[in-house]
């Protein structure tokens, strides 16, 4: 008989596709990563599992023990699908701009689920990064995986996501595009193509309102650059360890609307039924294809997850005509 021991075990191996429609005018293929494939509908699934094996391994996380984490929501549900394969309790921090969906899968996943303010600074004690830290400081027998700089989230893409880009590609890739947010997903990926090819081009994706693109090529962490945005899952106002800018060849922002418009054409055009950053990752590699891709190249772009995280923000006509990314 065929069939998986937990739903764990269906993570990864997701499709490549390639764009046809989003694409006109652009020379070269484009091929997504549709990591909503994966059970829990995101590529989050990925690293979540490993952050978890990897601290039972080393003795972190014990029997009966409590996942805390701070998270936009994703990374939150790839550690639910773990904690019940495994037996532990869940409590996650989220910053209220996050879409009510998210926080309905996670409670209905058995997680508590804790909504902290989004206009507040990393260190300010009611960001959602300071309340895990604290809850894991008073509740015993609890473990903070911290995807933002736990090495493990670059792990888990190194060992599967490269791999994976290179074997369906059968070699092929020359450009390597995603979204930045924790950085695990395009650093680990981006590590291991450019172990198999050194040219290969990695570009990531960031919006308006980060910190990423101006570090990267100046070097200065300029707090001028940080302010508040809608997109979920891209971006920071920190910088996380898992982002390797040696890895990372250049960023391209993309602002909320475009982002956000590109999301629902993916739907539309090409029947990908994808989250926020997913158009802001499209949007953005093909701003950079116009420029650098020639005939022959193969670029992959990854969307991170699936339209239904956002059924009351991006696929809701009054919202989007509210925010003034649609007439």
């Amino acid at each position: 008989m065929a069939y998986l021991n937990h739903i764990t075990e269906a993570i990864g191996n997701t499709p490549l596709v390639k764009l046809n429609n989003v694409t006109q005018g652009i020379k070269g293929t484009v091929l997504a990563k549709v990591e909503y494939a994966n059970p829990g509908n995101s590529v989050k699934d990925r690293m979540a599992i490993k952050m978890i094996e990897d601290a039972e391994k080393a003795g972190i996380l014990k029997p009966g023990g409590t996942i805390i984490e701070g998270t936009s929501g994703n990374t939150g549900m790839g550690l639910a699908l773990a904690a019940i394969a495994k037996g532990y309790k869940c409590i996650f921090t989220l910053a209220d701009k996050q879409s009510k969906e998210k926080m309905d899968v996670l409670r209905a996943m058995g997680a508590e689920v804790i909504v902290c303010p989004t206009n507040v600074a990393p260190d300010h004690p009611d960001s959602y990064y300071s309340v895990a830290r604290r809850l894991n400081e008073e509740i015993p027998n609890s473990f903070y995986p911290n995807q933002y700089d736990n090495v493990s989230n670059t792990a888990a893409h190194y060992e599967t996501t490269g791999p994976e880009i290179w074997e369906q590609t059968e070699g092929k890739i020359t450009h390597w595009a995603a979204g930045v947010g924790t950085g695990g997903t395009i650093s680990g990926t981006s590590k291991y193509l450019k172990e198999q090819n050194p040219n290969i081009v990695t570009v990531g994706i960031d919006t308006y309102g980060s910190v990423f693109k101006k570090y990267k090529e100046t070097g200065e962490f300029d707090e001028n650059e940080i302010y508040a945005y809608a997109t979920e899952g891209i971006g920071e106002d920190i910088l996380p360890k898992n982002v390797n800018f040696d890895l990372i060849d250049t960023f391209i922002k993309v602002t909320d609307k475009d982002g956000a418009v590109m999301t629902r054409r993916l739907a539309r055009e090409e029947g990908l039924f994808v989250g926020w950053s997913s158009g802001s990752a499209v949007y953005g590699a093909l701003e950079y294809a116009k420029e650098h891709l020639k005939e022959g190249d193969v670029m992959v772009v990854l969307l991170p997850d699936h339209g239904t995280r956002y059924l009351g923000k991006i696929y809701n006509d009054d919202w989007m005509r509210q925010q003034g990314y649609i007439d």
